[in-house]
Order: C-alpha cells, then sequence, then structure tokens
C-alpha cells in the first residue's frame, strides 16, 4: 500500500503533472499550488498536500485549504489511504467538500461525515469548452471596481443564496466579503452592463495558464431571463482567450445555469459533488 505523507516544494512539479491527467476535476487544487505553493498556512486558499507514493510515483493527491475546504484527486485511493488522510488533518477546521462524487464519498465516509449535516449537498453537471469554440459574438465586459463593492456585497450575497450554500437573506460573511475585496480590479471579476447599469456578474475561482474554472455567475432577480448571464461568461471567457487561455470548465448549479452554458458552447463532461456543511467542525471530534 503506498504511503500518505505531507508535500512539500520539492513535490510540486509531480503533483501537477499528476493532477494534470484529471485537468477537469483537478483546477481547485492545480491553481491553488500553482498560485500559494505547499507551505501557505495564511492564504485561505493555501492548501496542505498530502501525496500516497510509494516510490514510484504519486497515485493520490490529498489537500486542505486554510478556509477548511477539502481538495482530493485519488481516483484508486483505498479506504485505509482516506483513513491516513483523515488522521493527517485530524484537529484542523472543515467546512466543506468538492470533487469527483465517489471520492468525496470515500473521504466523508472515512471522516465518519456522510450524513453532514449539510447547508449544501449536490451533484452538478461538469462542463469544458474549448474557448475557440465558443459560440458567442465580442462581448465588452469590465472590471470591478472599488466602487462597486456595496452592489456586489448584496449581489455576491444573493448568489450564495441561490446556490445554497447561505440561508436566503442571510448578509454577506465576512469571508465572502475579504473573497470580494481581492477580486476588485482584478482580472478574475467582471460585469456586463446593459446601457451602463451592471446587470450580471461571473468570475474565475480556479485559474491555471491554459485554464480557467468559472464560477460566481450571478444576474438579480428581475434581470433575469435576458441572457445577461450567459453574455458576463463570454465576455470573461474571452478577456481569458486574450490573455493565452484556451480552456474553461465550470460546473452548473440548476438547469436555467446549465442551458446558459450549453448556449455559448460548453459540453457536459461529468458530474462534480459540491457538499458544504451547516456549521464548521473539528476533524476527529465527536459529532
Amino acid at each position: 500500500m503506498s504511503s500518505l505523507r505531507r508535500a512539500g516544494p520539492q513535490d510540486a512539479a509531480a503533483i501537477d503533472a499528476f493532477l494534470a491527467r484529471f485537468a477537469a476535476t483537478s483546477m481547485f487544487l492545480r491553481s491553488n499550488l500553482a498560485h500559494f505553493g505547499t507551505c501557505d498556512e495564511a492564504t485561505p486558499q493555501g492548501t496542505t498536500f498530502f501525496l500516497a507514493d510509494a516510490g514510484a510515483g504519486i497515485t493520490a493527491v490529498f489537500g486542505l485549504t486554510n478556509h477548511g475546504y477539502l481538495l482530493a484527486q485519488a481516483p484508486e485511493a483505498s479506504a485505509a489511504q482516506w483513513a491516513a488522510f483523515r488522521d493527517q488533518i485530524a484537529g484542523r477546521t472543515l467546512v466543506g467538500m468538492t470533487g469527483v462524487p465517489d471520492q468525496v464519498q470515500m473521504c466523508l465516509r472515512a471522516l465518519d461525515l456522510a450524513d453532514g449535516p449539510w447547508q449544501l449537498f449536490s451533484d452538478e453537471p461538469l462542463y469544458h469548452i474549448n474557448i475557440a469554440d465558443l459560440l458567442s459574438g465580442p462581448v465588452p465586459v469590465r472590471r470591478a471596481t472599488a466602487a462597486d463593492q456595496p452592489l456586489l456585497e448584496r449581489w455576491f450575497a444573493a448568489y450564495a443564496s441561490d446556490v445554497g450554500q447561505t440561508a436566503p437573506g442571510a448578509p454577506p460573511s465576512e469571508a465572502t466579503k475579504a473573497r470580494l475585496a481581492r477580486l476588485i480590479d482584478s482580472p478574475d471579476l467582471v460585469l456586463f452592463e446593459d446601457e451602463g447599469t451592471p446587470v450580471a456578474m461571473a468570475a474565475v475561482n480556479a485559474r491555471l495558464p491554459d485554464t480557467v474554472q468559472i464560477g460566481g455567475v450571478f444576474t438579480p432577480d428581475g434581470m433575469r431571463g435576458n441572457g445577461y448571464a450567459r453574455k458576463a461568461v463570454a465576455g470573461l471567457l474571452q478577456q481569458c482567450q486574450a490573455e493565452g487561455v484556451t480552456q474553461s470548465v465550470l460546473f452548473a448549479n440548476g438547469e436555467a445555469a446549465a442551458r446558459a452554458y450549453e448556449a455559448i458552447g460548453y459540453r457536459l463532461i461529468g458530474q462534480y459533488r459540491v457538499a458544504h456543511l451547516q456549521a464548521p467542525k473539528i476533524i476527529g471530534e465527536p459529532s
């Protein structure tokens, strides 16, 4: 059985090479590795990585972000390896997990969390597009600025409620405010406007030089049904393409979102599970 060990900077290239074999379902892991390395213990997306590696090469990668999200790419991991991962992260705070559905289930079983309780637990359709195949003419979008922050705090809070991460009407969390502050005036958040009024947003939630994962796509109530969201995504993809990005993936929350993505050329390639606890939990503590 492969041993499980904590990764260090010397492992980064081998980790990325392994994860690239499963590119569509490894974007959070690969993006966090590329931007924050293996030793960041402060940034929310900074990730502690653990490897199954018996000396013949990596067979599984497990991760836990500083914010408390479990991530893994471990298609052949045994129950014993998932249990070893549990033991490695005992005492850390967990807020949720995303990934390939059967791998998420194996991990949650090892953590004795198969039943949650969950705020959100959903298998969502996973989509991919070669941006060269985008079905859209040029779409003008702009970066969000500091002047947009009050509006976007409301939008981010409404988005979290729409996708089931928070209760309806919940105010934006401090983590949400911090994330938005990082996105202001960055290429990872754009607004689509109708006659000068922002009507939709789209964001990048994981980025590599050749691939982006899209998330945070939102149109407020009263403005839906006009194709604004798909235009925001198309405009964002066109900006990414100008920066050298060639591919995109995303997972869709709901049938309307799926239809919007399919309309601009995304193609269904699988499923992706999103699990978010009702309240943070210390790993290893009794329920």
